[in-house]
């Protein structure tokens, strides 16, 4: 080095301390204004950004030398966090104390459709058929799968199992896989570690011939308010079923209203349940004509029961003790009572006669006189001519009853009359229907029926200008007037039957005296069935 060279380096490591005083004495003054702090700030940032850009640009690049077993692929991403994850045995105890305690498991609420099957719905949803045809012959011990009905629902409870699909007409677990591993460099020393099933790797590799399909486990349904069914599958394999019946409690209830237009509409409004309301017009239907007999301000009581399960839904209707009605200022009572353990129990007036008479003055249900007897003009032949019955205005299919209980003397075609019937209730007295849609089931000339059976359905054969029902009532061959005519009562109850239930009256009457007449048995409902039990 040449001695000029020398001394300009001497020079400049004896002005070094004063250069970087003033270089930092140049950026305090740099600082201390707005735009120097701004321009340090920015510049700043813009390194940052570039050494950014510089490591992704790095970590794009080939690896020369992987840090891995030879033959293995790179440490993915995942795979690396779950090392990580491994590695911390707090949030292992953590993931274990959240895991499903029953993983795979599941449960749904199905519905069955209508014209559907039990065994048909549940394949539908993923059962196998073995499982299915299994549960179905385990409830046939207690219950007839036939009885259910479209949109019944039931609970079930499955698992999802793998399965080979190359089985012929069935499906059979197959085993677990075995687990995937991979081998990774770890502190300069190879370690096998698991892959999740879910990381896709390079060969491509997917599980063939299997798919998911559902294991039933249990199933649960309610066939009626008071009755649960629940089958399971047993530890062998096979399924086992259960009834469980829920214990119903009785509820008295008494209950009545003032007749403005109808019994029904007022019963109804007075929240007393429909099934009520039916028998207790079947049970003054001998003796009360319900188109001409009731009047606005007639009144009506009926006591009966109903049954609850025991968190108060109410379940079912039990029967009709006593009931009162009160017509023009006249009152007709009628007690429940059961002469004969073997036979079902009858209605009684209180002096012991029976509600039933020989025949019903009314066969058909809410039914509208729209022609009585006697001459009248003709709406089809067109003249005046003598109507020697009744007709009742109902629609097409109203179920027709027996008036009293006999043979059927003729069923068939009879020119205007359409589709006929003539029952022979003996005694001289028989009863006709015309106009009828069809017959009941099971009906033919000859048979016996019972009073109020139901042998028809009301309908507009032969010359008839709208459905309605004609009904005949005939006393040794003649026609009489329905309405007025006189029918012989039913049985009267004397000697020993007679004081049993003279007895058992004053025990309702006991019961009606001390239970409160309630103006309204459902709260803001007009059916007791949709309320809870009070």
């Amino acid at each position: 080095m040449s001695p000029e060279r020398r001394d300009t380096s001497k020079f400049a490591r004896a002005n070094l301390p004063g250069r970087l005083r003033r270089g930092w004495s140049g950026a305090g003054a740099a600082l201390a204004t707005t735009d120097g702090r701004w321009a340090l700030v920015s510049t700043s940032l813009t390194a940052l950004v570039a050494g950014a850009i510089a490591w992704m640009a790095v970590g794009m690049m080939p690896i020369a030398r992987p840090m891995v077993a030879p033959g293995r692929s790179s440490l993915p991403y995942a795979l690396f966090m779950k090392l990580i994850r491994a590695s911390e045995p707090q949030a292992a105890s953590d993931n274990a104390d959240n895991a499903n305690p029953a993983p795979g498991v599941e449960n749904r609420t199905v519905t069955l459709d209508a014209g559907d099957t039990l065994a048909g719905m549940l394949e539908d949803v993923g059962i196998s058929r073995e499982d299915a045809n299994a549960v179905v012959t385990a409830m046939g011990k207690n219950f007839d799968p036939r009885a259910l009905k479209a949109g019944q629902s039931f609970d079930i409870i499955y698992s999802v199992a793998t399965i080979d699909a190359t089985g012929a007409g069935h499906a059979t677990e197959r085993p677990a896989p075995a687990p995937r591993t991979t081998t990774v460099i770890v502190n300069h020393k190879p370690v096998v570690v698991p892959v999740d099933a879910g990381l896709e790797d390079d060969t491509g590799a997917t599980e063939e011939n299997s798919q998911p399909i559902s294991r039933l486990l249990s199933l649960h349904f309610s066939p009626s308010i008071d009755q649960e069914i629940t089958v399971t599958r047993t530890t062998e394999g096979t399924f086992y079923a259960e009834l469980a019946k829920k214990e119903l409690q009785a509820h008295h209830h008494r209950a009545g209203a003032t007749i403005d237009s109808s019994l029904y509409l007022a019963a109804m409004q007075a929240g007393i349940p429909a099934d009520v309301v039916v028998d207790m017009i079947r049970m003054f239907s001998y003796k009360v004509d319900f188109q001409r007999d009731l009047h606005p301000g007639d009144r009506f009581e009926v006591y009966y029961d109903y049954y609850y399960t025991p968190d108060g839904t109410p379940a079912k209707y039990g029967a009709i003790s006593y009931a009162m009605m009160t017509l023009g200022g006249k009152d007709i009572p009628m007690y429940r009572f059961q002469p004969n353990a073997s036979e079902p129990a009858e209605y009684f007036d209180s002096k012991g006669e029976s509600a039933k008479g020989l025949l019903m003055k009314t066969p058909v249900d809410g039914a509208r006189i729209s022609s009585g007897f006697g001459s009248r003009f003709h709406p089809i032949l067109g003249y005046t001519r003598m109507h020697k019955g009744v007709d009742f205005a109902v629609p097409t299919g109203t179920p027709v009853m027996a008036a009293g209980a006999g043979t059927i003397q003729f069923m068939g075609r009879a020119s205007g009359y359409g589709n006929f019937v003539k029952i022979n209730h003996g005694n001289g007295y028989s009863t006709d229907y015309g106009h009828l849609a069809r017959f009941a089931p099971g009906m033919r000339t000859g048979a016996r029926v019972r009073q109020g059976q139901v042998f028809a359905y009301s309908g507009m054969t032969g010359m008839a200008t709208g459905p309605h029902l004609h009904y005949e009532i005939l006393v040794n061959s003649v026609q009489v007037n329905p309405l007025t005519v006189k029918m012989a009562q039913g049985r009267k109850l004397i000697g020993n039957l007679l004081r049993a239930f003279l007895g058992k009256r004053l025990e309702i009457d006991t019961m009606v005296a001390s239970t409160a007449l309630e103006a309204k048995v459902a709260d803001n409902a007009t059916d007791l069935r949709q309320a809870k039990a009070k």
